[in-house]
């Protein structure tokens, strides 16, 4: 993290990728924080089994995260359908609470204003148009805790609810950002790095190769900003840029150290922006 010089308050975000090599599966949570409309990945678990993770294994990860940084601060944790529940969420809300903005499942039962009647989240907001965006006024119990409800219906017509422990009026903005680490998923594996390609199968061999990815990727987005501002990537019609910075990064470091001979230099220069920090 000192590398990435992400200023705070750093935005989280918890996903999990799998694959299946033989008849072993690859399971893997992981946190990252989203900077440069992309996840730098920070703490992960090799799950020991297939499908979603359960409350206790999340918890451990945060848990680990902050015993590494105590006084970092943190301006929310986004979450997929997967993470949920009475006992994460319970976690999350405890004294020293962490701003989260986590999407419900359309099955997830939410409570009336009063508390005394409750439905689906899909039969509470089955009027919501297209575009529109609604918050529910007042907390309501869902997971057995009080917590802000904002939903949305896409442009797809799908259905997006989220829960929050505060400010729910920017809570569809910042959820926005998680799709970060699904972007550092895709670097880490088929467009950039071909992590699941590999042979490894033993958890500790699997997570010291992902720890130098994590220490590779780094080095790929510090590069290709160097290169954004020595050339600015050009911006296509709807806004977005051309190339992301880690493509860029990574492009350079790739032909750099394929042609060492007649690239010293180039190589020399990107190598100084590791020592700088």
């Amino acid at each position: 993290m000192s590398w990435s010089q992400i200023p705070e308050p750093w935005t989280l975000s918890l996903d999990r990728t799998n694959w299946c090599f033989g008849v072993v599966n690859v399971n893997i949570l992981m946190l990252g924080i989203v900077h440069e409309g992309i996840a730098f990945p920070v703490m992960w678990t090799l799950l020991d089994k297939r499908g979603n993770s359960n409350s206790d294994e999340r918890i451990d990860l945060m848990e680990r995260f902050e015993r590494v940084f105590p006084d970092v601060q943190i301006h929310c944790l986004t979450g997929d359908r997967e993470f949920v529940g009475r006992e994460w969420c319970s976690f999350l809300m405890l004294p020293k609470a962490m701003l989260f903005r986590l999407r419900l499942r359309h099955s997830d039962i939410i409570s009336s204003r009063s508390g005394k009647t409750r439905q689906k989240g899909e039969r509470v907001f089955a009027n919501l148009k297209e575009g529109e965006q609604r918050i529910l006024s007042s907390k309501r119990w869902v997971w057995g805790r009080r917590v802000y409800i904002v939903a949305t219906r896409l442009d797809d017509g799908e259905l997006l609810i989220l829960a929050t422990n505060h400010r729910p009026k920017t809570a569809l903005a910042d959820y926005r950002l998680r799709w970060g680490i699904e972007t550092l998923f895709a670097a880490l594996k088929t467009r950039g790095f071909n992590l699941e390609s590999t042979h490894f199968c033993h958890a500790e061999r699997l997570s010291k190769l992902i720890a130098l990815l994590a220490l590779a990727f780094c080095w790929a987005m510090l590069t290709g900003l160097w290169q954004h501002q020595q050339q600015p990537i050009p911006l296509k019609a709807h806004g977005r840029r051309a190339k992301s910075l880690f493509r860029l990064g990574c492009d350079f470091l790739r032909r750099t150290c394929c042609d060492l001979t007649l690239r010293h230099a180039e190589f020399n220069q990107a190598l100084q922006l590791l020592s700088l920090y």
